[in-house]
């Protein structure tokens, strides 16, 4: 067991450490990169796997779990904020929304191989759906601006389309799925380079709050995973990966987020890079869990 999760986290591991290198050394600019991944790469992903996905009702079942998973961690906040006198504004979204990308989706990847790829996806879009509407009307108080940025988001667009030629049942054109599926297959790497990137902005003086975002994030993810695990028919391996996706660091987006309502942008740009940094600790924990259920 412990060789399998070893060489399952290696992969992702090493490529986020040649995406620290590369910052590091060659201290490129990363935004050109990441904007061409969000709206090019990660659609093409999110099109090729959800337009050959056959709909059953297990994904509807998926569909209820990702949702719990974002919404129930929300909900834990609002106690847990008023406890310690935080900021729920700033606090919750990390806790709701979380690295489902950069690190999920190469994650199942190497896990479950090629038959949890369209799961991964379904998860990384639900979540992804919820946090440009639901997360900037939580930071903006204008659900008009949500629901804006929505119809403008390619990763939306490309769910549309892909959910369009899927339910109507309209035959893609081979050639045009196979261009997606090849600029799709260019995100997972990106997406590891971009977060290891990141990590070069690590600094002292964030590692309580780093450590804070962990526990939360553990916290409200476990009681996540129990109301899924004992309330939804999902079948075994969307379970183990519930166990991961409930308790996973937050998405780097909450920091993008943040720094534009102003909600403490220092503290959560913390739990970001923290929080991802502390998975190398919290991760081969949980998928030992995942494997042993």
């Amino acid at each position: 067991m412990l060789e399998k999760v070893i060489g399952i986290l290696f992969p992702v591991f090493a490529i986020v450490l040649v995406g620290y290198a590369i910052a590091k050394l060659l201290k490129p600019d990363f935004k050109p990169i990441n904007r061409i991944n969000m709206d090019v790469f990660c659609p093409a992903l999110i099109f090729s796997s959800l337009v050959m996905m056959k709909p059953d009702t297990t994904q509807l079942w998926l569909l209820v779990a990702a949702a719990c998973a974002v919404l129930l961690p929300g909900l834990l906040m609002i106690p847990l904020t008023r406890i310690n006198k935080l900021s729920f504004k700033a606090w919750a979204p990390p806790q709701m929304f979380r690295n489902s990308g950069n690190l999920a989706i190469p994650l199942f990847s190497y896990t479950f191989g090629e038959s949890a790829m369209g799961a991964a996806v379904l998860l990384f879009v639900v979540a992804t759906t919820l946090h440009i509407t639901l997360g900037m009307a939580l930071l903006s108080n204008k659900e008009s601006l949500s629901l804006k940025q929505l119809f403008k988001t390619p990763l939306f667009l490309a769910t549309l389309a892909a959910l369009t030629f899927n339910l109507l049942n309209i035959p893609i054109w081979q050639p045009l799925y196979e261009a997606t599926h090849l600029l799709g297959q260019a995100s997972i790497p990106v997406m590891l380079l971009s977060l290891g990137a990141q990590m070069v902005n690590l600094h002292k003086s964030g590692i309580r709050v780093g450590l804070m975002t962990t526990l939360f994030s553990l916290t409200t993810g476990a009681i996540s995973f129990a109301v899924i695990y004992f309330f939804l028919p999902l079948p075994h391996q969307q379970l183990q990966m519930m166990v991961l996706f409930t308790m996973l660091p937050p998405a780097v987006m909450n920091f993008l987020f943040a720094e534009r309502f102003n909600i403490e942008p220092e503290n959560v740009a913390s739990m970001v890079l923290f929080g991802n940094f502390f998975a190398i600790i919290t991760l081969p924990l949980l998928l030992w869990i995942a494997l042993a259920i």
